[in-house]
């Protein structure tokens, strides 16, 4: 089942039991998807749509860190119990250790041997994992494997 199928479903349930939240973060993903759709100018594969649900669960981090340094508890609270519910459609993220073989894997294709093959390395990294991990966890993989 695709993610604008399991959003359609799960939009039915909370509108049914009369969640507000998860009503409004639905709406908002699949309007999220609906413009996505329409800027690429096909269907979004499960990597597409996964990098918007990814998109906007880091801009909720942006706006909790925003928020704790504005002293807005109120505001954080709400984005936390957001995020929440987004994650529920984000991959599955890989574990550190999965990383750091990946990136084992990579520094040994690219044949990197310092820091100055930092960026080369991470960018195809991250063109492997697509979303599927952080991108700070790749960093420190990185970093840590280029000491």
């Amino acid at each position: 089942m695709s993610l604008n199928e399991t959003l359609t479903n799960d939009l039915k349930t909370a509108m049914k039991a009369g969640k507000k939240d998860e009503l409004t973060i639905i709406r908002m993903l699949k309007t999220n998807l609906m413009n996505e759709k329409i800027k690429f100018g096909h269907d979004l594969n499960d990597d597409e749509a996964a990098a918007v649900v990814n998109r906007e669960i880091k801009q909720h981090l942006d706006s909790i860190e925003q928020f704790k340094a504005g002293a807005r508890e109120d505001l954080v609270e709400q984005q936390e119990k957001e995020m929440k519910i987004l994650k529920k459609y984000a991959p599955k993220q890989m574990e550190p250790e999965e990383v750091a073989k990946i990136v084992k894997e990579t520094v040994k294709q690219l044949g990197a041997t310092g820091k100055s093959d930092f960026g080369k390395v991470m960018g195809a990294v991250m063109g492997k994992i697509k979303g599927k991990a952080d991108g700070n966890v790749v960093k420190r993989a990185v970093n840590d494997e280029l000491k």
